[in-house]
């Protein structure tokens, strides 16, 4: 490999230059920095701000996409521009740059580019070191050979934290084994509207699930501290309201009452504070008619004062000079950039250009804005890198090499995988497959890696097939593999969109010769505004496979590969049996054959409600009000909530019951807690492992309450016959819900607590 800098040696910018440089820096911090602890309020980062001028400060603030600061990208030569990155480094002295190139790049690749960056970076007076970051959403992306794991809306379906904090330490490992120390991950969105595009970011429709996910997932990314080896920056994103557009696209305006803000949004970015998180990623879209990266009330009023974040705040791509391209808030570029900063905006996303840097510096030479403004967003951004180690070391880490690519890793993203399966159905218990069927195999998915992946594998939509390591089995070498291949047919063809995927004709025809039809059914890769939907449905070319395999008379079992529910209303009644694989990972092939074939027994259940229909979208926490219905005149009914699937709907191989719900005490009032039981037992043949999940209603309140509200969940593993006593504990803050003065209350009177099909009441009472 080699990475050419063109005439770097003019500039000094070469590999010799390397050792020079960081000496340079190391010195600066070692001998001058401390000077500034001769002062009661005085720290090296209080140095280095004396130290730079405006034009500097404003370049901290500004971030930059590496195709800035590149010539062309070729297969194993990443050729920089010297003219160019002369410019963004060294005369705006840009504070961080982002993302890739349009491929992966080998380990060695990303340390060369980090060191040519860092290497024009501390030529500077005084030499500041550059942040890089990148969207290593479900394990690390652009970098060749990492380990991919399951998006986020699968790992939802797991219910486990322990997984979710596993995974993103492995995804710090091999995100700071490349050079990279900053990820903008966890994504806390809800996905509460399936036609949005990002759906497969999110940990489901929950509230209380995406707050315990996404903290557990930033305890992982940074619990060994920011400066270990093993530790990235996390981002969570994006604040706020993002994932509910009105009309279902990518990047449009969400309406979205206060009530319903603050209940359902904020949480899950309240606890990502609690939990540590030290940047956060704002909002492309608008609230009401108000563009989040213009909000002051949000970005200052809300993420600073009352929850009290002390972390960075940064843009998304291209957003700030949005706020007069597309939400037309600011009539001139000049004044979006003022409405961004004066918000409480850190770093802008810029990504293309240095107007930022141009605008913003003229601001505060103007006086429109402070000095003292810009000195609060440029010390966070130094805290952090000083906290991640860049002003001891700003280039890659040798010693974290050795923690990428480990077949653990490998086991990793196979348990996960594992875990995130959710069996739909399974008529007459026909699933799972004996060990010596013969199976026919069709679909889509069948063949094609981008639909076990998804969004940011290896390249940003995930679709290029050529990106994926030799060793990622498509689902049709993953049975071969387990069957044999003289036990398995295939009317399949590389690419989603190829005819052969959907010859029903040839299906027919080669149905006689087995006894089971799989079909590989659901979505290609997509990412943002390009997997932008207007229906639900699932196509009707897929649609047709499933009719001409159920009128051959063979079992038909249904795999759905996809990000976002599809609709299968008019096709289900015809498949025999139903697995949701979401979009796996790397191992994703191996963990749905292993589902089929029982040799794993499935226990991931829906994090969100399964539409029956396109144009009916009700989550499972909707208001009491949202289930009534009047269909015949005078008769009405509760059954507004009619998914095809429930939220927290899943099938195992084995069955298990519940006893009967005991409460530890019939009401409880302020500052007290009651502990809810129960007894959950194996009544099957196999051993498996069971979600449970406890929810909570509130029967009457001031404002029409939830139908309910998941509160807790947890899991057994049991084995045949074996029981297991789970006792949860309902607080007063789990009772709680917001007002219509947007407080957070518990009122008196009753609820319900609910674990499966088992219920029973208390009261609240505050004397």
């Amino acid at each position: 490999m080699v990475l050419n800098t063109q005439t770097a040696g003019d500039s000094g910018m070469t590999k010799c230059s390397t050792g020079l440089a960081a000496a340079r820096l190391f010195l600066f911090f070692l001998f001058l920095a401390p000077t500034a602890f001769a002062d009661a309020e005085g720290d090296p980062i209080s140095h280095l701000l004396d130290a730079m001028s405006i034009e500097q400060k404003v370049g901290q603030m500004t971030q930059v996409n590496l195709g800035v600061v590149i010539d062309r990208d070729i297969k194993d030569r990443v050729v920089f521009d010297t003219a160019k990155l002369r410019e963004a480094i060294q005369r705006y002295e840009v504070g961080s740059i982002l993302n890739s190139t349009s491929r992966a790049l080998t380990i060695e690749e990303w340390h060369e580019v980090i060191r040519t960056i860092q290497d024009a970076a501390l030529q500077n007076d005084p030499p500041v070191p550059v942040l890089y970051g990148i969207d290593a959403i479900h394990g690390v992306t652009y970098t060749r050979g990492s380990t991919l794991f399951p998006h986020n809306i699968g790992i939802a379906a797991a219910r486990n934290p322990a997984l979710v904090k596993r995974i993103a330490e492995v995804t710090a490992m091999e995100t700071r084994a490349s050079g990279i120390r900053w990820n903008f991950d966890p994504v806390l969105d809800l996905g509460r509207n399936p036609l949005w595009s990002r759906f497969p970011e999110t940990f489901g429709e929950d509230s209380h699930i995406a707050a315990v996910l996404g903290a557990a997932a930033i305890r992982g990314y940074e619990g060994d501290g920011l400066g270990a080896l093993t530790a990235v920056a996390s981002c969570m994103k994006h604040f706020l309201g993002y994932s509910v557009p009105a009309n279902g696209k990518d990047r449009t305006p969400a309406w979205i009452p206060d009530v319903v803000l603050w209940q359902q949004h904020m949480p899950p970015f309240e606890a990502a504070v609690r939990a540590g998180a030290s940047t956060i990623m704002i909002n492309s879209a608008s609230i009401n008619g108000m563009p989040v990266h213009a909000s002051r009330e949000l970005l200052t009023g809300v993420l600073r004062d009352r929850f009290g974040f002390a972390g960075l705040v940064v843009s998304d791509w291209e957003d700030v000079i949005r706020l007069h391209t597309r939400h037309r808030v600011a009539e001139t570029p000049r004044e979006a950039v003022k409405m961004a900063v004066e918000a409480g905006l850190d770093m802008s996303m810029v990504p293309h250009d240095f107007s930022f840097a141009d605008h913003l510096v003229d601001l505060v030479r103007s006086g429109e804005i402070s000095e003292e403004r810009i000195d609060r967003s440029v010390r966070i951004i130094l805290e952090l890198k000083q906290a991640l180690g860049l002003f001891e070391n700003p280039y890659a880490e040798p010693e974290a090499v050795a923690n990428f690519g480990l077949p653990a890793y490998r086991e990793l993203a196979l348990d996960a995988a594992r875990e995130t399966m959710t069996l739909l159905k399974n008529r007459g218990d026909m699933l799972p497959l004996p060990s010596d069927a013969r199976v026919l195999l069709a679909g889509p998915a069948a063949m094609n890696l981008g639909p076990l992946h998804g969004s940011w594998s290896y390249t940003w939509q995930g679709a290029d097939e050529s990106a994926y390591p030799e060793s990622t089995l498509t689902i049709h070498e993953a049975l071969v593999e387990s069957l044999g291949r003289e036990r398995m047919e295939t009317v399949a063809a590389a690419g989603f969109d190829t005819t052969g995927n959907y010859d029903t004709a040839a299906l027919v025809e080669l149905a006689d010769s087995v006894d089971y039809i799989v079909l590989a059914l659901g979505e290609p890769a997509y990412a943002e505004s390009p997997g932008a939907l207007d229906d639900l449905n699932l196509p009707e070319e897929q649609k047709a496979l499933v009719r001409a395999a159920a009128g051959t008379g063979k079992p038909v079992v249904m795999v759905l590969v996809e990000g976002r529910p599809r609709i299968v209303r008019d096709v289900e009644p015809l498949a025999d049996g139903i697995l949701l694989a979401y979009q796996p990972g790397s191992q994703g092939a191996r963990a749905i054959v292993d589902v089929l074939l029982g040799e794993y027994n499935p226990s991931g259940v829906l994090p969100y409600s399964y539409p029956q229909y396109t144009g009916d979208i009700l989550p499972y926490d909707h208001g009491v009000l949202a289930a009534v219905q009047q269909l015949t005149p005078g008769v009405i009914t509760y059954e507004g909530y009619k998914p095809q699937w429930p939220f927290g709907h899943g099938l195992s191989y084995t069955n298990f019951e519940y006893g009967e719900l005991a409460l530890s005490r019939d009401r409880i009032g302020p500052g007290e807690s009651l502990e809810v039981t129960v007894t959950v037992r194996n009544t099957g043949e196999r051993a498996g492992r069971h979600n449970v999940d406890l929810f909570v209603s509130d029967l009457y309140a001031s404002l029409s309450p939830a139908a309910r509200r998941l509160r807790d969940f947890t899991s057994v593993h049991l084995e045949p016959g074996a029981a297991q006593r789970i006792t949860f504990t309902l607080s007063e803050q789990d009772l709680n819900f917001v007002n219509v003065d947007l407080e957070r209350v518990v009122e008196p009177g009753e609820f319900r607590v609910q674990v499966g099909e088992r219920a029973a009441t208390f009261r609240y009472q505050e004397d």
